[in-house]
């Protein structure tokens, strides 16, 4: 096993070469044909795409997207939208700030840009909610602009290929970047700049489909002989990260109340507890009263409800 500092000063044409054809190549013939992924798709669908596409499964994005882009296909759209409407809309694609924070990046746009989705990843990080992979992934997917887009896939088929650990370190680090930059393709050309475009797109493709996680598919790899990991005998990965339960989680509890409130739109508090456990979306768990209350003022604190006169509410839908 090296290191990505390492790895990256080992590098050679000839190996690099072989290792961005293969997996070009591979892309070629088994990308799959996401709706937001067609030619017809605007830049602010891309964006409305990579935000519900974090930490979830494009599964559970795939009809929740077309449906966001059939009711607000622009930022003008969204913007003039009720938060309520937005959350309802979000539905149970979870962590629902994103979509509060998609409504502001709406609003932003409208009133900074004229409606329309800069295409300057700078410009793209100074709307609210949106981080350096999500401006980043906008530039190159939707306006062909060459950035160098590292999310975790990403970061997994580098770490296995050129340093043979099974997994990369829990946060991006410096010799990521470096090691990253390195591999795109040479963008002194208009051929050039679309192969770094689809090679962000590919390299994400192949750890998603591919070198995943947990069970990889080594045998169908277009670069299994290339790969350090492999050669080295698959080892235990250095760092594991850590995750967390869903049951019993606040989380669940927050994702089981906001369920009744996008179905009710307000609710009294003296109510809250049985509505929700008559959902059965908190399976066995019983919370305890500090557990509700910290979910509920979490959700108030988070701008996903508001509380009044003892009744929680969708923002916007209080008397």
């Amino acid at each position: 096993m090296v290191s990505m500092s390492s790895a990256t000063d080992q590098l050679n044409d000839t190996h690099l070469h072989q290792v961005r054809t293969r997996i070009l190549d591979w892309y070629a013939q088994n990308a799959r044909k996401l709706p937001w992924r067609q030619p017809d798709t605007t830049a602010w669908g891309v964006l409305v795409s990579e935000v519900m596409l974090q930490q979830t499964q494009v599964a559970r994005v795939w009809e929740p997207w077309l449906a966001w882009m059939q009711r607000w296909p622009g930022p003008a759209e969204l913007a003039a939208a009720e938060p309520a409407d937005v959350l309802i809309m979000w539905g149970r694609l979870g962590y629902p700030r994103r979509a509060l924070r998609l409504h502001e990046t709406a609003k932003a746009v409208v009133e900074h840009h004229d409606g329309v989705l800069p295409a300057d990843p700078e410009k793209l990080l100074a709307l609210p909610g949106i981080g350096e992979y999500t401006a980043a992934a906008v530039s190159s997917f939707a306006f062909g602009i060459p950035e160098v887009v590292i999310d975790t896939n990403v970061r997994r088929v580098h770490a296995r290929i050129f340093t043979g650990d099974g997994a990369a370190a829990p946060s991006l680090t410096a010799a990521e970047r470096r090691l990253a930059a390195t591999l795109m393709p040479e963008t002194t050309t208009e051929h050039g700049v679309a192969q770094a475009n689809t090679w962000n797109v590919a390299t994400m493709e192949l750890g998603a489909l591919i070198c995943t996680a947990r069970a990889p598919k080594c045998q169908e790899c277009p670069v299994l002989d290339q790969c350090a990991w492999v050669a080295a005998g698959k080892p235990e990965p250095t760092t594991v990260a850590k995750t967390q339960s869903w049951n019993g989680s606040d989380r669940q509890v927050r994702g089981a109340i906001m369920g009744v409130l996008r179905a009710q739109g307000a609710i009294d508090v003296v109510h809250l507890q049985a509505t929700v456990e008559a959902t059965g979306r908190l399976g066995r768990h019983v919370p305890e009263d500090t557990q509700w209350n910290r979910a509920l003022n979490g959700l108030v604190a988070d701008g996903l409800a508001t509380l009044k006169h003892e009744v929680l509410a969708l923002p916007g839908t209080e008397n």
